[in-house]
C-alpha cells in the first residue's frame, strides 16, 4: 500500500502542475489587466510565461509574466486600445439588440455574436503567437494569429470551445474563470502552434 502511494505521488504532482501553473499565469494576467486597456499585453505576457514553462520547464510563470509585460505593452498598447473600444461597442450593440423584439434583430444579433466570437479566437491566437516569438513584430504576430485561429475550421472551433468550456468548468473553483479562463485557451493555442505537432 505504501509502495503504491509512493510511486503514484510524482504522477499526481505532475498532474497538479497542469492546474497550478496555468492558474498562477492566469492570476498574473488578471492583475496586469486591472488597467482595462492592458488586457491584451497581459494576455501576451501570460502566453510567454506559459510557453517558457512548456518549452523550457521554467515554472516561474507568475514572475515571468510580469517580467515580460513591459515589452508587450510597448508593442501592443495601441492594438489593445482599439480592441477594447471594439469590445465595448459590440457589448453595447448586443445589449441593445437583446432588448428589441423586431424580427430583423435576430439576424443582426447573430452577426454581432459571430464577430465577437471571431475576435475572441483572434486575440487568443495573437497572444499565443506573441508568446512564442517575443522578438517578433505586431504584424508578424497578427499574420500568424490569422493562420493559427482561422487557417483550420476545427482549430478555430476548438479555441472558441476552450474559451467557453474553461470559463464554465472552472466556475466550481473560487475565482476559477478569472484564473483559468484565459490561460487554458492560450495553452491550447500554444499547443496548436507548436512546430513539433507538424513534424513526423
Amino acid at each position: 500500500m505504501q509502495a503504491t502511494l509512493s510511486s503514484g505521488w510524482p504522477t499526481l504532482l505532475r498532474r497538479l502542475e497542469f492546474i497550478a501553473y496555468p492558474a498562477a499565469a492566469g492570476a498574473a494576467c488578471a492583475v496586469l489587466s486591472l488597467g482595462v486597456v492592458t488586457w491584451l499585453p497581459a494576455l501576451a505576457a501570460m502566453a510567454h510565461a506559459l510557453q517558457r514553462w512548456r518549452a523550457e520547464g521554467d515554472n516561474r510563470v507568475f514572475v515571468n509574466a510580469f517580467a515580460a509585460f513591459p515589452r508587450y505593452w510597448r508593442a501592443l498598447w495601441r492594438h489593445g486600445l482599439v480592441s477594447t473600444a471594439a469590445a465595448v461597442v459590440l457589448a453595447a450593440n448586443i445589449v441593445y439588440l437583446l432588448s428589441r423584439s423586431e424580427p430583423w434583430t435576430f439576424v443582426v444579433l447573430a452577426a454581432q455574436v459571430g464577430i465577437a466570437a471571431a475576435l475572441v479566437v483572434h486575440h487568443i491566437a495573437l497572444a499565443a503567437e506573441a508568446g512564442r516569438t517575443p522578438r517578433g513584430s505586431v504584424r508578424t504576430w497578427s499574420t500568424g494569429a490569422l493562420a493559427l485561429g482561422f487557417g483550420s475550421p476545427a482549430r478555430g472551433t476548438a479555441l472558441l470551445g476552450a474559451v467557453i468550456s474553461a470559463v464554465l468548468l472552472s466556475l466550481v473553483v473560487p475565482l476559477g474563470p478569472l484564473l483559468l479562463g484565459p490561460s487554458i485557451p492560450v495553452l491550447l493555442a500554444l499547443s496548436f502552434a507548436d512546430p513539433r505537432r507538424h513534424t513526423s
